[in-house]
């Protein structure tokens, strides 16, 4: 999910008044240390300074029983940074902020919490360019966290002295040499820390931030860093095997790889650990849908987004979190799809929408608009044709859900056999991609990468409908490649496979073998899926091959368990047997 630049909008409310008052009052504090950073400030407490925010002392979201021990004599500092560093391995970086921002107020001379703050402002995976506001306030207080060195203990004095490596002002536009340094920086520390769990995980973190997203290329093969990134989290993670932080990395640098089940013991490990820090909850979910476990993603999401209500009631939608928390809504539809679930892929899909609020999406289209269209993937997916043609249009700033909507009325028109209101939507389609500017994203994919591959299979479907099957096919293989282009994500950037269509209409023409072919390797990308193993069955059984479907047959009961839908074939947009499956 990299997301280039999010700033936040002029003049919208995107904190709570409290909040912003805490940020000002933290501001004066730490001007009052740059002058007075020769003081003794043990013996006093960020009350005597300032208003310390109270809201969260006595009630919090529950981090589990994370602990990193820092150089402190204030529980209360300790306890807040011990908050802030769990959310900064749980990728809530602004309430890691406020946090390390509380543990200050409570121990004005703790340079933890200065480090704490330099490091939530910092790069992650999922945002590289963080503003130049935020860099500038992270190397401020790394420079007053050197002028309270005497209180730290030698780690933290090097973690410190590393850490600042990451950040220059003025902010240079090329960031990278910065980030290398810090990487550098962060191996020699590793070897003189090799025991110490959080020194591993910033190693690590270090070097994925050099190549986020792009540890392994599609067949397979590990870029530069990964070897080393992989070999740095394992050993760690048999010395701290619960560890949130280890646990978070390892999943993302092993769910690209030829064996993301490697990852499944740290998934397990990390369901439990922090159960109010909703992407945490989320996280196995990306190990379980590479694994074929479309349950276990679903469960995990939904717990997800329990969690997340609790941090939306207090801090609301105009943050960077917002898109964690979509994150959740998407990644259950898309478990959900593969489940054959279809009410709770469209009831969840409908809420995407309502976690939104107009002006958010007005301002961040760019971010937010491809993942308004949902609810009609959904629509697709489960072949409700007449609910698509009843969906109203988007507004006219949200091209991409403009481009899908026409994309979806195309098929359902292209099925119900109406082929001239089918092309009539294929040409607004087109209208409406030529708007989708080429900033707009949908996590590692561009919009109009992702609505390459719906071009191709609206072509795909409506040459079908036309009786012209070698181009329909042609068409639909080039969906099926331009599907597989698209950059590793979870959820994929395509939400129903390619492949699914190409081989329920391959087997509507009696292509059978060529449609085993197109499931096998459907089954490959998404192991246990029941649309494939039906079209694999189906397709073994009209070859002959009854053993071999019968096998497959099973594997197709247990993954159907749960579907609450006929499942008769890959794709409805097959029209046979169309009437058996309503």
């Amino acid at each position: 999910m990299i997301y280039t630049k999010i700033r936040r909008q002029k003049g919208m409310r995107d904190v709570e008044k409290g909040d912003a008052m805490k940020k000002v009052n933290t501001i004066i504090i730490i001007l009052l240390l740059t002058f007075s950073a020769g003081c003794d400030f043990h013996s006093k407490t960020g009350n005597e300074l300032s208003n310390h925010d109270t809201k969260y002392e006595d009630s919090y979201y529950d981090l589990g029983d994370f602990h990193y021990k820092v150089s402190t004599k204030s529980n209360q500092a300790q306890i807040w940074f011990d908050r802030g560093l769990a959310l900064c391995h749980a990728f809530n970086h602004e309430e890691a902020v406020r946090c390390f921002e509380s543990a200050f107020q409570e121990d004005p001379a703790m340079p933890m919490a200065l480090w704490g703050i330099a490091y939530a402002w910092g790069p992650n995976i999922n945002n590289l360019e963080i503003e130049a506001h935020q860099i500038a306030q992270a190397a401020h207080c790394l420079h007053l966290a050197n002028l309270h060195a005497k209180n730290a203990s030698p780690i933290e004095k090097d973690l410190i002295a590393t850490l600042a490596l990451r950040y220059a002002t003025p902010v240079p536009d090329d960031r990278y040499p910065l980030n290398k340094a810090y990487a550098d920086a962060m191996r020699e520390l590793h070897k003189k820390y090799p025991k110490d769990a959080l020194v591993t995980a910033l190693f690590a973190e270090s070097l994925m931030n050099l190549r986020p997203w792009n540890h392994w290329t599609p067949d397979g093969t590990p870029a530069a860093e990964t070897p080393e990134i992989v070999a740095v989290l394992e050993e760690g993670l048999k010395q701290s095997p619960g560890n949130p932080a280890l646990c978070h990395f390892y999943i993302h640098v092993m769910e690209a790889s030829p064996t993301p089940e490697k990852a499944l013991p740290t998934a397990n490990a990390l369901r439990d650990a922090m159960p109010g820090a909703g992407h945490l909850v989320h996280m196995p979910s990306h190990i379980d849908v590479l694994v074929g476990n479309y349950d276990a993603a679903n469960k995990a999401n939904l717990r997800a987004i329990a969690a997340d209500k609790e941090f939306l009631k207090k801090e609301g939608a105009y943050n960077f979190y917002t898109l964690y928390r979509l994150h959740n809504y998407h990644f259950l539809v898309y478990g959900a799809m593969f489940d054959g679930q279809s009410e709770l892929a469209l009831k969840t899909a409908r809420e995407i929408p309502k976690q939104v609020p107009e002006d958010f999406l007005k301002e961040w289209a760019d971010f937010l608009d491809a993942f308004m269209p949902i609810p009609l993937h959904v629509l697709v997916r489960f072949g409700r044709w007449d609910e698509i043609l009843e969906e109203p249009e988007p507004a006219e700033y949200l091209p991409v859900s403009r481009s899908i909507w026409h994309y979806a009325r195309a098929l359902a028109f292209a099925t119900k056999g109406m082929v001239k209101q089918a092309e009539k939507e294929q040409a607004a389609y087109q209208q409406a991609l030529a708007k989708v500017p080429k900033t707009s994203i949908l996590f590692n994919n561009t919009s109009r990468d992702i609505l390459g591959v719906a071009n191709k299979m609206m072509a795909g479907e409506i040459a079908y409908r036309k009786g012209d099957y070698e181009f329909s096919f042609e068409q639909l293989r080039q969906a099926v490649q331009l599907d597989d282009a698209l950059n590793y994500d979870e959820p994929w950037g395509w939400m129903q496979p390619a492949r699914h269509a190409l081989g329920a209409l391959l087997m509507e023409q009696e292509r059978f073998e060529e449609a085993e072919s197109v499931y096998r390797n459907d089954l490959k990308r998404h192991p246990k899926n029941l649309w494939a193993l039906h079209g694999l069955t189906e397709s073994l059984e009209k070859q002959g091959k009854e053993e071999e479907a019968k096998k497959y047959h099973s594997q197709f009961e247990i993954a159907s368990a749960r579907a609450d839908v006929k499942v008769d074939r890959s794709c409805y947009c097959r029209i046979a047997d169309m009437e058996d499956s309503e």
